[in-house]
């Protein structure tokens, strides 16, 4: 379950020190160069930049015009586990095999996130592919606990 990162004004210690753990993972998969929070600022700046540039050509785009420190945090967490969960090409990373036995237990455990607004259940075969994201998912958030330690 992926937690959202809170407004700036309540931040504890506890979620910056995740939010690090996400960054040395994330550069150790190679997606940043520098995992520090200065190195999130710099690429909060860069990406505004792009934004603004965009913005002024004219070109169409959706989503914010500007991130703020606090949404662009949340903005680069979410982006790291989602390339993380996708084992999308540009990760570096050696995953855990998962074999079919392992995404059927776990789809049999936890039926109640494969479940419709009203009561009935996706089938496995429907929902396989979205089994093997929330597994990689939680295989991600022990990186970034076993980074912490």
């Amino acid at each position: 379950m992926q937690q959202k990162m809170p407004k700036q004004e309540t931040m504890t210690q506890a979620h910056i020190r995740k939010a690090q753990g996400a960054f040395l993972l994330a550069h150790r998969m190679g997606l940043i160069e520098d995992p520090t929070m200065e190195g999130l600022e710099t690429r909060r700046q860069k990406h505004n930049e792009e934004l603004r540039r965009m913005e002024q050509e004219g070109q169409r785009f959706y989503g914010p015009h500007y991130f703020s420190a606090p949404a662009y945090l949340q903005y680069e967490c979410t982006r790291f586990r989602l390339a993380f969960a996708g084992e999308r090409k540009q990760v570096r990373y050696n995953y855990a095999p998962i074999t079919a036995r392992e995404e059927k237990a776990y789809y049999k455990a936890n039926k109640d996130l494969f479940t419709r607004y009203m009561g009935d259940k996706f089938r496995f075969r429907e929902v396989k592919q979205v089994v093997r994201k929330k597994m990689r998912e939680e295989e991600y958030d022990r990186a970034v606990q076993d980074l912490l330690r």
